[in-house]
């Protein structure tokens, strides 16, 4: 009975939360229902001027405004109830080699989402971060900046969501095809992941980087490198440019250390011999 009572009192606790973020978007969907979301999608369509790239640099901005300070939960709700909606109204009518682009809802929701919860490393708010800087007894505000730059990688993923809807696995009843494309992905994660970071096997250098960078745009989006001469529906051979661009780097890589630990050899042997003679 005891038992009983603490795991009921617990739910409570936890729920409460929750029904405080239910209740306040409530009030925030009542608001948006009553023209405010319209304002919101014109005062976006006005300050980007058309310009799909300038709209989602500025969605993604307000949601990592927008996120400052709020838990998971709470920080969808506004999400999906503010931002969201503009990507889908203003972003229509793309095409790519002849080959109309939908942003799919959820595509559009995830993108919120994602720059909504990189707001936990983003100072000067970075919840995630003074947590962090606490235990690492270091500058909340560094530790801040340092995250969000290791965080752009997660950044670079809901970006391709929208103009890429193969990664949400939307339309993809394939299971061998699924894996390719989470294999592909992956790859393009660690290859953006290198290029942010500075370092894959050795540190690398700017032109492995720029490397890097393309192989991380044709592994995520394939069809822009195979559209120029394939139809939409081969557009997976354009991994295979991607995948050359990341074996250059890491061939570049491995040839490099493979030289430096070769010499880092032969040094420690010459000091030895020195030592003994």
């Amino acid at each position: 009975m005891k038992n009983t009572l603490n795991s009921m009192a617990a739910g409570a606790n936890n729920m409460a939360g929750v029904a405080l973020a239910t209740a306040s978007a409530g009030i925030i969907v009542g608001c948006v229902s009553l023209g405010l979301g319209q304002q919101i999608t014109s005062f976006v369509e006005a300050l980007s001027m058309g310009n799909i790239f300038l709209m989602i640099i500025i969605t993604a901005v307000a949601s990592l405004l927008l996120g400052m300070g709020l838990p998971t939960t709470a920080n969808y709700i506004i999400m999906a109830s503010l931002t969201a909606p503009v990507i889908v109204t203003l972003a229509t009518g793309l095409t790519l080699h002849g080959q109309e682009i939908a942003i799919p809802l959820i595509a559009a929701h995830l993108f919120c989402l994602y720059f909504g919860i990189l707001a936990d490393d983003t100072p000067p708010v970075g919840l995630a971060a003074y947590a962090g800087a606490a235990i690492a007894k270091e500058n909340p505000i560094s530790v801040g900046v340092q995250g969000f730059l290791y965080d752009i990688r997660t950044a670079i993923i809901p970006v391709f969501f929208l103009f890429n809807s193969d990664i949400l696995l939307i339309g993809i009843e394939s299971l061998p095809v699924s894996l390719m494309i989470f294999a592909m992905t992956g790859l393009g994660m660690v290859a953006v992941s290198s290029a942010i970071q500075g370092w894959l096997i050795d540190k690398v250098n700017i032109l492995e980087r720029l490397i890097l960078v393309a192989a991380t745009v044709v592994l995520m989006f394939p069809a822009l490198i195979s559209g120029y001469v394939l139809p939409y529906e081969q557009r997976w051979w354009g991994y295979l440019v991607g995948i050359a661009l990341f074996g250059i780097a890491f061939l570049s890589q491995k040839v490099r250390y493979g030289a430096k630990k070769k010499n880092t050899a032969a040094a420690a042997e010459t000091d030895e011999e020195l030592a003994v003679s």
